[in-house]
């Protein structure tokens, strides 16, 4: 156990694999359960063959994914226990990525296999609060203490609003078609395998190339953030820190932190200090809880005086110990998060103070959200080869199953349109979106709208799976953390 492979324990070692591994195979599972919605519309409407669809879609996921910004990834994240984040690399930190990952492809693999189009956002956000939840009930603080519950709720009106907006939307755009659009091969339906006229295969083809890079950079990001969790917390001294940003940013980072000093020291009453364990006990507790006190003030001007001594006298990140990139990527984690948490409340009343603060917190994020081009491709690979092995079952369920009668070209066209667009708009403000509750709801729109009707019973399964995938993940997600947990620090040791 005790054998050193490099900075690695090699019990460490074979956790990154297995970690790495799982994560990778969910995104594996992903590609051929979510991406094989982008392809069900040109599959059915004769646009593409089904081999140069799903390599088609395969390849703009990949290209999604490497252009993707990374803030749904990190958005993920801080759903996630705030100390399960900052001790990634423990026994519970372990247990946490094991659990996530195993209870979403389960489910994930699941309901592909009866060919639901289920949410894998919504499998795995059911998931991270099933091990908030546990965590909660292990470490013996108050139930759901732990849980971002303001992050959930955000992510949730998201996830529930999509599918209502994909519907109406799909079916508004299929209706104004009608009256604007008079060709009336748009509302055809394809007569065996000949494929639609030119433009209208053109159409289908770029709304399918918008859905999959869409889906690319809006759900492989899930992927990545889980990734560089795992990364973080066995390869603390390469990850835990930027280390390749340039000197301007890492200046501006330090000049930024300066600044913070002498505006959270007027907070922080001189008669109160907080030192040592007490400083993260404060920040912490106040992230769960969301009541500040002085105490809250001085716990944040103290982190912030520890973070500016360990920069002082630093040009980058290089220069600082392997042992402190660790310890310094916590203290910015607690000290960005708490700032964000104080201002969403209007804790600071002063302008120039609250812009100074936050753009302390933007030069944090800038050095510890970050993904690796190498980790953008692993994971656009996945994904991209899960599109291509197992797109059937789901483009089954989409083409032939949700309406009465087949998939005309101006119905393919607007369900997809929708379905690009209001990914790529979650995606603008790092939220994680359900690619099939958009797509499938937008398909059912346009049924409803050309008169076509729906299979109630199709529908009724897609509802009822919908329904149940946060409450059954999150019952996974907890089972899973409490048997990792045991397994990870009495089996292995790991505390």
């Amino acid at each position: 156990m005790d054998l050193i492979i490099g900075d690695l324990s090699l019990i460490n070692g074979l956790f990154l694999l297995l970690a790495l591994g799982l994560a990778l195979g969910f995104e594996f599972v992903n590609g051929f359960h979510d991406t094989a919605n982008a392809v069900a519309t040109v599959i059915y409407t004769n646009t593409l063959k089904p081999t140069y669809a799903v390599v088609w879609s395969g390849i703009w996921n990949l290209i999604g994914v490497l252009t993707s910004t990374g803030a749904v990834a990190f958005g993920i994240i801080s759903l996630l226990p705030v100390e399960l984040v900052v001790n990634a690399g423990s026994g519970a930190g372990f247990a946490m990525v094991f659990a996530l990952l195993i209870s979403a492809i389960i489910w994930n693999l699941s309901t592909w296999y009866f060919g639901l189009p289920a949410s894998s956002s919504h499998t795995l956000i059911g998931s991270i609060l099933g091990v908030g939840l546990a965590n909660s009930a292990v470490t013996g603080a108050a139930f759901g203490e732990g849980v971002n519950w303001e992050k959930a709720i955000e992510v949730f009106q998201s996830l529930l609003l999509s599918p209502p907006i994909g519907f109406m939307a799909a079916a508004l755009i299929l209706l104004a078609a009608k009256v604007l659009l008079k060709n009336p091969a748009l509302y055809q339906s394809p007569e065996g395998e000949t494929p639609p006229p030119i433009w209208i295969r053109g159409l289908l083809i770029l709304t399918c190339t918008g859905v999959s890079f869409a889906h690319g950079s809006n759900d492989g990001q899930k992927g990545m953030g889980l990734i560089m969790l795992i990364l973080i917390g066995i390869l603390p001294s390469i990850y835990a820190l930027d280390l390749s940003i340039d000197a301007p940013t890492f200046v501006n980072l330090s000049e930024a932190s300066k600044a913070a000093v002498v505006t959270l020291d007027k907070h922080s009453p001189p008669s109160l200090s907080v030192q040592g364990k007490e400083i993260d006990v404060q920040l912490s507790s106040f992230l769960k809880s969301g009541n500040a006190s002085d105490r809250t003030f001085s716990a944040l001007a103290a982190k912030n005086h520890a973070i500016a001594d360990k920069l002082i006298g630093k040009n980058s990140f290089q220069e600082v110990s392997k042992e402190d990139r660790r310890s310094l990527r916590s203290d910015f984690y607690l000290l960005a998060k708490t700032i964000d948490k104080l201002d969403r409340q209007s804790m600071f009343a002063d302008a120039a103070e609250q812009k100074t603060l936050i753009n302390y917190k933007k030069q944090i994020q800038r050095v510890t959200e970050f993904i690796p081009d190498y980790v953008k491709v692993a994971v656009a690979l996945a994904l991209g080869l899960g599109t291509i092995v197992g797109w059937k079952r789901i483009v089954v369920t989409v083409g032939e199953k949700i309406g009465k009668e087949h998939l005309t070209y101006a119905q393919g066209a607007a369900a997809e349109l929708v379905a690009m667009s209001t990914i790529a708009t979650a995606d603008r403000f790092g939220l994680p979106v359900s690619t099939t509750h958009v797509l499938s709801s937008g398909i059912a729109g346009t049924m409803i709208a050309n008169g076509s009707g729906i299979q109630t019973d199709t529908v009724r399964n897609l509802l009822l799976a919908w329904i149940l995938t946060l409450p059954i993940c999150m019952f996974l997600g907890a089972l899973t953390f409490s048997a990792d947990l045991f397994i990870v620090i009495h089996i292995f040791g790991l505390k």
